[in-house]
Formats: C-alpha cells, structure tokens, sequence
C-alpha cells in the first residue's frame, strides 16, 4: 500500500495512474481535457490537462493507450496530483508535524532540512534531495529565502481552509557500512506542516483526518514559554515572551494533543503505536534556570548513530520538567495512550529572536535534528549505540 502525499488516500501500488504527456515538438500525443478531480482538490476552477490512464502493472513508465506516447508522469488516481517517481520507488514515510499556533512549527522544518542537507547529512553520510519541483519552490521561497537570505522569522502557517500547501517531499539516502561492504538504504520524507488555526477544534477538515490517519510518525511540537509553570523560570526578553495565547484556551498544549490524539485513534482503548515524538521548542529560553548538570545543557556527540544513554537522559530531563512546571499531565496522558512516545528539548533558533528578525548572533540551532535521528532509528535507518 502506498499513501498519497498530497490527499493521503491510501491504494496499493497496482493502482497508482499515469498521465499522457500530451503533444510533443511533433504534434502527437493527446489533447488536454478538464480535470475534474484535480480542480476539486485544489478548490480551484478545473484546469485542463493530458488525461490520466491506467495500466494493469505500473512501473516507471508506460505508453498511453489513446496516442501511444511514452510517458513516466505517474499521478494519484485520487486527487489526480502527480506522484514523484522516486517516492513510488521507495518506502515512504508521513511525518505528521502538530503543535499549537506559535510553537515554531515552520521554523523548524527551515532550520531541520537546513541540518539535514548540511551539517546532520554529513555526519550521517547521508543526501536529502526533493522529490519534486512543488518541493524545491516551496521550500526556497517560503522557508529558506526568508530566513536564511534575509533574516526575518517566519510568517504564521495560514489555516489550510485559506491557503491550500502542499507538502515538502523529499528523498533522504544514507550510506551504511559493513563487515561485507556498503550499501545505500532510503526512504521518502513527507513532511506536512499544519497551522495552529486548524487544530483549535475537534471539527478538523477532512484533509487533515486524513493526513493524520496516514501519518507513520508524529512530532508534537510545544511551546515552553506557554506552560505557565515554566513561565516563573524565565527573565527578561524570555518572559515577556511567554503567555501570547492565555486569551486562547483552545490553543492549549495539552488541548492540542488529545484532539489530534482522538483522531489517530483506530483500536479502541489500545495504546496508539505510532512512534511519537513530543519536542519542547525554544528551550533555550529556559537553559538558564536549569541546573548545570543538566542532559540540556550540552550539545548531542556527532557520532553518526543515535546515542541511546544520551537519548534517555534528555527524555527524562523534560520529564522531569514537566513535573516541576505543574505540566506532569502531558506526560501521564501520554504514558496512558501511546506505547511508543520520546521527550526532547530543542530550539530551532538558538538564541530569542526580536519581533522580525532572528538574533545578531544569527541563527544556531540546538539538538533540532533529535526527533528525526530517534525516527530514523525507530524506521530501522539508523543504528543505536551505548557509549
């Protein structure tokens, strides 16, 4: 079975259409015709387009029955957007991305696949490559140009009622080394941003219920500075900061997780199984009023493996925060509805930006990459280690 990752239904490979690549320098090929489920997905008027066919056994490519023209545009026999090849061709995983408005979800994923195609990506002999062209633009213009060419923050992710997104796909490929040689291994990365709008209610559209339910992973990201108990820990910049959304109660933390909790159940009263990471964002703010012995107070050994001591120091650190901060429910909630959960703490930033802009200092992200590194090792890509 495959999930789309544009509507995330779900149809065995067998299933997956092509469409004709329409008329060539030389005139043959077929004519557009509406399009009506891709108009539908899109909300917008119905675009003409080759049309779409099917075949008994889809490869890469295949001839259209109508004008024999070859063609290798695969699409969602769905939602009738075009599926990148290599997302076909490989396992591919849904990283469902929640969190409440103003926890930096959208920074994250900047600063995130920033790490990945650098700094992370060599450590890891890894390549993280898009899988297609929606890919590349999105994330050179709504992402890397305003953060890292121009140095101002993000805007807020509209609500997707308002502004249709697609998702960031990409390919990631590591290099793995044994006692008979190396080999490559990949899989495909579908990171799909919500806005905070959109999880404010239990009514959510059907795109983000389905989106959830195909979800093979989920990191929650949370806001520190809105739990009230860690708000007594901060000074300065870093308390003004805190409490933007104490006029919003349906944008609380806790709130946020049992609403899409309720949605990703399917087996009654079993604990979900989804591997779930829950991040606590901008710890940075906080790293001040934590003891100096503290698992948060130092940077994550580069050693290309997932540091399993190091992993458990910082997941019961935050847990251990949790509690002092009078914020322990999220954790006993989360122990009573998932088998499979982990805590981090990581700022995507590195230091408090201003109302616009990212520090002087410039952007220095902290443990950011942990979420993904502890998914890939629950994804069977990457190799635990005690030290």
């Amino acid at each position: 079975m495959i999930s789309c990752p544009y509507c995330f239904a779900r149809m065995p490979r067998r299933r997956i259409q092509f469409r004709c690549m329409g008329k060539g320098a030389r005139g043959v090929g077929c004519d557009p015709v509406p399009d009506q489920a891709l108009g539908a997905f899109r909300a917008t008027q119905t675009p003409s387009l080759p049309p779409v066919f099917s075949v008994r056994r889809p490869g890469r490519r295949a001839p259209c029955p109508t004008c024999s023209r070859e063609t290798g545009w695969l699409v969602c026999p769905s939602c009738h957007n075009r599926l990148p090849v290599e997302y076909c061709a490989n396992p591919g995983k849904i990283v469902a991305l929640v969190g409440a408005k103003g926890a930096g979800k959208s920074t994250y994923i900047a600063v995130l696949v920033h790490e990945l195609m650098n700094r992370v990506g060599e450590e890891l002999d890894a390549s993280l490559v898009p899988c297609d062209d929606r890919t590349i633009e999105r994330y050179k213009q709504d992402f890397a140009r305003p953060l890292y060419g121009q140095h101002r923050l993000l805007a807020a992710t509209q609500s997707a009622a308002a502004m249709p997104r697609d998702p960031l796909v990409y390919l990631f490929t590591r290099t793995r080394r044994g006692r008979l040689g190396s080999g490559t291994a990949s899989l495909t990365l579908v990171l799909f941003d919500t806005a905070g709008e959109d999880l404010r209610s239990r009514d959510m559209s059907e795109l983000h219920l389905r989106y959830l339910g195909a979800a093979d992973a989920v990191i929650f990201l949370l806001d520190p500075l809105e739990l009230p108990g860690a708000r007594e820990a901060l000074t300065g910049t870093a308390r003004s900061r805190g409490g933007r959304l104490d006029d919003d109660p349906l944008s609380d933390s806790l709130d946020v997780v049992v609403r899409v909790t309720e949605r990703l159940r399917r087996n009654g009263g079993r604990k979900l199984r989804v591997p779930t990471a829950v991040a606590l964002s901008k710890i940075d703010a906080l790293q001040p009023s934590m003891e100096r012995q503290s698992a948060l107070h130092r940077s994550r050994a580069p050693i290309g493996e997932l540091d399993l001591d190091d992993r458990e120091a910082v997941h019961e650190q935050i847990r251990a925060l949790l509690y002092e901060w009078q914020a322990g429910a999220l954790d006993r909630y989360l122990g009573q509805h998932y088998a499979n959960y982990n805590l981090f703490g990581l700022s995507a930033l590195g230091a408090l930006p201003s109302d616009t802009s990212v520090s002087p200092s410039g952007i220095r992200p902290y443990r950011v990459e942990d979420p993904l590194l502890w998914l890939l090792h629950q994804f069977k890509m990457l190799d635990g280690t005690r030290r």
